[in-house]
């Protein structure tokens, strides 16, 4: 299995066709089976509001909102053109309660597969932003095997990533959008603990460079990567492959699922195995003996 990460510049469109053939010379690139966009890749479309719309946190949520029957119908016209699985950017969806979710979709070559909801927000995402999370995680029964996917923050939570793991999946996809080189590093070490503790593959996509018209997306640093546990299966770092800091571009990586599942079962350590042995957890006080 073929498997591309993209760290993805988020840019000013000056119309939705411009976005279109942004992402149908991104797709065939990725030269992929499955492709995974980051967190929050579907705000540039706050542009084709304007400028001043684009500037405003909430305008601009409703704004790319507005566009996800155009957005989703692109998707499923490249998967299908190129026979490839793709995780669109996450963006903003709205159920009528007034707040947003952050989503993202799964599309496959014969159609949409479905969506993971971000599960957790981060400070400015409910403090500022008004995002909300929408519980409720899935796997995703592909061609290409079950797929689980950690939103951004949702991967520095481990019983999250347990869950997906319990439930079959062995390729975890973590979109992200950070603007601090600090929070890129704590959603990298959460992906790659998920790698470890589940011996799985973790495959995270990060928004990167500048985006002074929007707020928001300020700033994003990171680099695309994908992870493997390093149990003797895969590189001793973890690190299956991963690109420059802050460099836009395909971050691409050959995968035989046969060798997650060799992990689990023959690895140096068995930490999906094992992971049992912890439960119930009990810590004793210990008081001084003297």
């Amino acid at each position: 299995m073929r498997i591309a990460a993209a760290a993805y510049p988020v840019e000013f469109m000056p119309d939705f066709d411009a976005y279109a053939r942004k992402l149908s010379a991104w797709v065939p690139d990725a030269d992929a089976d499955l492709l995974v966009f980051p967190e929050y890749a579907a705000m540039e479309l706050a542009s084709l509001g304007g400028a001043a719309v684009a500037a405003d946190l909430q305008a601009s949520l409703h704004e790319v909102a507005r566009h996800w029957p155009a957005v989703e119908a692109l998707h499923l016209q490249l998967a299908a053109q190129h026979g490839c699985h793709i995780l669109g950017g996450s963006g903003p969806v709205f159920d009528g309660s007034g707040r947003p979710f952050n989503r993202a979709v799964l599309y496959g070559p014969e159609g949409r597969i479905g969506h993971q909801d971000k599960q957790i927000m981060t400070r400015f995402e409910r403090e500022e932003w008004h995002v909300a999370g929408a519980p409720g995680l899935r796997v995703f029964d592909t061609a290409l095997g079950r797929i689980g996917i950690l939103i951004c923050y949702d991967s520095e939570f481990p019983l999250l990533g347990r869950a997906l793991a319990e439930a079959g999946a062995e390729i975890l996809l973590v979109p992200s959008c950070t603007d601090t080189v600090a929070g890129f590093n704590r959603v990298r070490i959460g992906a790659m603990a998920r790698a470890l503790e589940s011996q799985c593959v973790v495959v995270q996509a990060p928004t990167v460079g500048a985006c002074d018209w929007m707020p928001a997306l300020d700033e994003n640093r990171g680099r695309a990567a994908i992870y493997g546990p390093p149990d003797g299966f895969w590189p001793e770092t973890g690190i299956i492959a991963e690109g420059a800091m802050d460099q836009p571009g395909w971050v691409r990586a050959v995968i035989d699922p046969a060798r997650i599942r060799r992990s689990r079962t023959e690895g140096a350590v068995l930490p999906f195995a094992h992971w049992p042995e912890q439960e119930p957890c009990r810590v004793l006080r210990q008081m001084p003996e003297n």
